[in-house]
């Protein structure tokens, strides 16, 4: 219990936040550093500072006896306390600031000394190194103490060793030079702190910013609630660098973008390719609540910049709910269009109770006959032509719309297409979206009218909806793909602005084209290629005539009319 108090001490004594451990940190390493270089610096000093006396104690001894009258003196006056030997070593140690000067013959007997009355006594230490023609450095005590020594042989004009010169440097100026550079060491090693800690406190306060004064526990805990919020929303998160690059993708927005972990590091453009969605992501289209087409994804993206230059995108998949828009908007004009059959076959009720009433019963039958023929043969004229039942209801229910509508929706007579679609669906979307846009576009005009053509060449198939509208002027034919632009304003479900998109999108990704031009007698023509939209073809079916695909225009911006 009580080394579980005394650490709960310690960690409470201890700074939370980061600017305060990151500057404790490197104070204590410029510290430690301080320490560490000083004391390798004093380590070798001691040494340096005894070969240094050593090597001037030899240098002395070398120059005295290199003098030539002294082994002459050496050998021509006896070893006394005023004779020239003595008189030239003391001249010599007052001048070199030698402890001592010691001249000495070959039997190791003083010539000279400080202490007058060792002259003529035999030296402490062994000269026998010198005498023996060696030049000797050394620590050693001798009768003045510790000191640093040099000894060299003394030579006569012929080369002969007559003796040797020894000389010694006190150790205790030595170790006084040793004590002397300890507190300018010191000096410099706490400068040296001093610049440190202050390079130490602007670093603290640079990570203090940084982390808005956080401690590193919170950064922790804001790190794994990030991760866990980023991989368990629902929206799509993508994070940008200043440069624009991605530097977080989440798992939603990889789905929704099929994007993988090589997207990372890669500008939208680069990762996505050219397009609005790549558009969105840099920040060159601005705004709340941006529509965007993926793939066969509606997507909604809202981008907000940060503080350090960078920004953050969420996406939103709209797919669903536009797909229930487009529901809701047929099940409105299906709703309408039943309102306005109820209204119409009142009004025939009404009649054939008056020609039953009148007995006109010939005229009543031809009445009857008239009536559901006409709808009979609107069915079976575009059963017989296309054999692909999700087209052909969805050709049907637009007939029924358009005839409400005041618009005639006819199918041309060259309307050929077997039961061997790859995908319905995705040309059931094509066509409905373009018939949406001809009956809007025709809508409202005397004799208006939209003609679907529709036939197979090959394993491809060729889709034209034509319609009496204004037609498309030349300069906007690229941008009514553009995503979110449209002329009709938006109803209060959904967003205008996708159709078109949408349609050369699913064309483009199976390797078709979309292009619109002007009808015959006006209006516009809307012409898609889709080259594999069918199988191949059983055994009994006949060779078909190749699809030759139309050069794809270019891209621009894509959108919706």
């Amino acid at each position: 219990m009580r080394t579980t108090s005394h650490a709960r001490r310690l960690r409470l004594v201890l700074p939370r936040r980061a600017f305060s451990q990151v500057l404790l940190m490197q104070v204590a390493i410029a510290a430690g550093v301080a320490v560490l270089a000083t004391g390798l610096f004093l380590a070798p000093l001691g040494d340096q500072l005894d070969d240094q006396a050593m090597r001037r104690a030899l240098a002395i001894a070398q120059t005295t006896a290199a003098r030539p009258r002294l082994a002459e003196d050496l050998r021509a006056t006896p070893a006394t306390a005023d004779g020239p030997v003595q008189r030239e070593a003391e001249r010599i140690r007052r001048a070199a600031g030698a402890e001592y000067v010691v001249v000495m013959d070959r039997r190791g007997v003083r010539w000279s000394h400080p202490d007058r009355a060792r002259i003529g006594r035999h030296v402490s230490t062994d000269p026998g190194a010198a005498l023996a023609g060696r030049e000797v450095m050394e620590i050693d005590e001798g009768t003045l103490g510790r000191s640093a020594r040099g000894k060299v042989p003394l030579r006569d004009s012929g080369g002969r060793i007559v003796g040797a010169v020894s000389v010694g440097i006190a150790y205790d100026s030595v170790r006084a030079r040793l004590l002397h550079a300890i507190p300018e060491l010191l000096a410099y090693a706490g400068g040296a702190l001093a610049v440190g800690s202050l390079a130490a406190w602007l670093i603290a306060r640079r990570v203090q910013r940084q982390t808005r004064d956080l401690a590193f526990s919170d950064i922790a805990g804001l790190l794994a609630e990030r991760e866990a919020m980023l991989h368990g929303i629902r929206e799509g998160v993508v994070a940008l660098d200043r440069s624009g690059r991605i530097r977080l993708l989440n798992d939603e927005a990889r789905r929704l973008l099929d994007l993988g972990d090589e997207a990372v590091g890669r500008s939208p453009d680069e990762a996505l390719g050219a397009g609005r969605a790549a558009d969105v992501l840099a920040g060159r289209v601005t705004g709340a609540d941006l529509l965007t087409v993926r793939g066969r994804r509606v997507l909604v993206a809202n981008r907000m910049p940060t503080d350090d230059g960078g920004a953050v995108a969420t996406l939103r998949d709209r797919t669903e709910l536009e797909r229930l828009g487009r529901e809701l908007d047929a099940t409105r004009g299906l709703i309408d269009a039943l309102r306005a059959q109820d209204h119409e076959h009142a009004n025939r009720m009404h009649t054939l109770l008056g020609l039953l009433e009148l007995e006109m019963y010939d005229d009543a039958l031809e009445f009857v006959g008239e009536a559901v023929g006409e709808h009979r043969a609107t069915a079976e004229e575009v059963t017989e032509r296309i054999g692909d039942p999700l087209l052909t209801a969805l050709l049907v229910g637009k007939a029924t719309v358009a005839a409400e509508r005041g618009v005639g929706l006819r199918i041309s007579d060259g309307s050929r297409l077997p039961d061997r679609l790859v995908d319905s669906r995705e040309l059931v979307t094509i066509a409905g979206n373009l018939v949406d846009n001809a009956l809007d576009a025709a809508a409202g005009a005397p004799h208006a009218r939209v003609e679907v053509d529709v036939h197979a060449e090959g394993r491809g198939v060729v889709l034209r909806v034509r319609d009496s509208g204004p037609g498309v002027p030349a300069d906007r034919r690229e941008v009514i793909f553009t995503e979110g632009w449209s002329t009709k304003a938006p109803p209060a479900h959904r967003e205008r602005g996708l159709g078109l998109s949408l349609v050369r999108r699913l064309a483009e990704r199976q390797g078709g084209a979309v292009t619109v031009g002007e009808a015959a007698g006006g209006g516009a023509e809307f012409t898609v290629v889709l080259p594999e939209a069918l199988t191949e073809p059983g055994p009994s079916a006949g060779p078909q005539p190749a699809l030759a695909v139309p050069a794809a225009r270019p891209t621009g911006e894509e959108g919706a009319r």
